[in-house]
């Protein structure tokens, strides 16, 4: 490996890697702050991690938040911060289980036509923000922002008993869905549970991610015009389309992320679908650098967060709070943005350190600087 490509590696992992020291020291501040051990809840938390239970839990969690975060990521790419994720998400979720609960066709093509209807659901949503942006200037930080809230109030109307909901139980929710629409999963036993089968899904939607950005015309327009949509249009790029096909992509895939647990495990929709998703996949993308490696990582980081916290309220004989995970969430946030911008500066220094040091040999060996930026 070069030594350009080993810096450039370094400067990846070094941010995640700072961030991740820092939220745990910060943490750590916290519980001293507050009499509690500093290091008792991580040895907690890492044990839970060892139980197969927990793993389950953690690898189906970590599924649905690589989606989101992926969805965000292209957002970022295209230097748009989609924070509509969440809007997008529940309200795919929400139309796919109504459309479950009422379509009745075999499992291949049942399980084809929700997945195209929670894209289809996103994209739209995602699609009004992007509309607002290309045609009237609307901040799409703004628009999905406000989508979010409207999309909770559609959710609570289409749920109403004269509308779709169905009352199960104390819960109101969308009908149970057809039998061919659940996916099946990996069954480890009535001990340890079951891998939810669309967790493959979110493995293959991370290769095709790298590929498009990486190895087509289409994601080299996509990063292009995020670097710059001038330099962009210039190249003969249309930034207003790439805009409004950002926006619609990222949608589309916020779309399929709450599939796993619908149609792995819940088979419908309700008042305790998870919330929240969106927002904590946007932290995923920022750790993981929008890469989808590192995305998966820190995915993996916050659903081991989630699933092993609980665990604290039941330590002995001092219980923590199972809010220092969130903590630390929240904490990971403003480190990650301070880490980076620490990396970013230092590898510029380091690069105009390096240049200075070639333009000083080349003026020594009477080598003109047009040389020695040739080489």
């Amino acid at each position: 490996m070069k030594k350009f490509d080993k810096e450039r590696v370094l400067l990846a992992v070094a941010g995640p890697v700072i961030a991740l020291v820092a939220a745990v020291a910060l943490t750590s501040i916290v519980l001293l702050a507050s009499g509690k051990n500093p290091f008792e809840p991580y040895s907690l938390m890492l044990e839970q991690a060892t139980y197969s239970d927990i793993q389950v839990l953690i690898i189906n969690q970590a599924s649905m938040y690589y989606i989101a975060a992926l969805a965000v990521a292209i957002g970022f790419r295209m230097n748009l911060f989609n924070i509509g994720v969440d809007g997008q998400y529940r309200l795919a979720a929400m139309m796919t289980a109504v459309v479950g609960a009422h379509l009745a066709l075999p499992s291949f093509l049942q399980i084809p036509a929700l997945m195209l209807v929670a894209m289809l659901t996103g994209a739209m949503w995602a699609g009004i923000a992007g509309v607002l942006k290309v045609t009237r200037g609307v901040s799409e930080v703004v628009a999905t922002i406000m989508l979010n809230a409207i999309a909770t109030s559609v959710i609570g109307y289409l749920t109403l008993s004269d509308k779709f909901g169905v009352q199960l139980g104390n819960n109101m929710t969308t009908g149970v869905m057809k039998k061919s629409g659940w996916f099946p999963g990996i069954n480890l036993g009535s001990d340890v549970g079951e891998i939810y089968g669309l967790v493959f899904l979110a493995i293959l939607m991370g290769v095709l991610y790298w590929l498009v950005l990486n190895r087509t015309r289409f994601g080299f327009d996509l990063r292009a015009t995020g670097a710059s949509e001038t330099a962009a249009a210039a190249s003969g790029v249309d930034a207003k389309k790439m805009v409004l096909t950002a926006m619609l992509i990222s949608g589309a895939v916020a779309g399929l992320s709450g599939l796993p647990l619908l149609l792995g495990d819940a088979h419908t929709y309700s008042l305790t679908f998870p919330t929240g998703l969106g927002f904590t996949a946007i932290t995923i993308a920022l750790l993981g650098r929008n890469s989808p490696v590192g995305i998966a990582f820190a995915a993996l980081l916050i659903a081991f967060l989630d699933k092993a916290s609980p665990a604290l309220d039941y330590a002995t004989p001092v219980a923590y709070e199972k809010e220092i995970a969130t903590i630390m969430q929240g904490l990971i946030v403003f480190a990650v943005v301070i880490s980076y911008e620490a990396v970013r500066v230092w590898g510029l220094r380091r690069q105009q350190k390096q240049v200075g040091e070639e333009l000083a040999a080349a003026a020594a060996n009477n080598n003109s600087p047009k040389e020695v930026a040739a080489r």
